[in-house]
């Protein structure tokens, strides 16, 4: 029987990075303190060192976490049976994706969002290395959606229009979080019919370049 019990280092270890993914998210790499991530994980700054060496490979294995654990909690393609049409799943991954970026526990995109506004490069590498699997799953079921005939612009296209939607909940989360007390036209706090438009409009789209590509 596999031993399950969480040793007191490893229960340190993901406070830490439970901590760091929060508040790398809310400030950035820069920002961000070793000393305030282990105030909220009631850690000390030696075991930083003895588990991740310094502040830039936190930041790594961060992110990682994050995102991890957000795949966990919204699988792609979670609770669909066996045999779902190219459809079916695209709208499975598409829910996923608007999910996580709504649930405000979730930080690798919003890490990702500090990120693109305050470049460290840091996370390159490792944004490839996890997140380009998930791209390749959406290319591969686009294509599925769209037809043997469609081009590979057609296919991207219809990736960065779908990503455009999704990223619009974190633009709209950080408008709020920079002016809390000023009301913002766009209201998208109801994730689930958000997630349904997104599903319907991206589908009614792909549907509308598969006849033209028949056509």
């Amino acid at each position: 029987m596999t031993n399950l019990k969480i040793t007191k280092s490893e229960q340190t270890r993901n406070r830490l990075l439970t901590a760091a993914s929060r508040i790398f998210a809310e400030k950035g790499f820069q920002e961000a303190t070793i000393a305030e991530i282990c105030e909220q994980a009631k850690a000390n700054i030696a075991s930083v060192n003895y588990h991740f060496r310094d502040k830039e490979t936190l930041y790594l294995e961060s992110w990682r976490f994050a995102f991890n654990r957000e795949l966990d909690l919204y699988p792609p393609e979670g609770g669909l049976m066996i045999g779902a049409s190219p459809e079916q799943r695209l709208a499975g991954r598409i829910k996923s994706l608007v999910r996580r970026m709504g649930d405000e526990n979730s930080y690798s995109f919003a890490i990702i969002h500090k990120e693109m506004a305050q470049p460290t490069r840091l996370l390159a590498d490792i944004l490839e290395k996890e997140i380009n699997p998930q791209r390749l799953q959406m290319f591969a079921l686009l294509k599925e959606c769209l037809g043997q005939a469609a081009s590979e612009q057609q296919i991207q296209y219809c990736h960065a229009s779908i990503m455009g939607q999704c990223f619009q909940l974190l633009r709209l989360k950080h408008m709020q979080g920079a002016r809390p007390f000023r009301s913002h036209p766009s209201d998208l706090s109801d994730i689930k019919a958000f997630a349904e438009h997104v599903v319907q409009f991206s589908l009614a789209g792909i549907q509308a370049i598969r006849s033209q590509t028949l056509n």
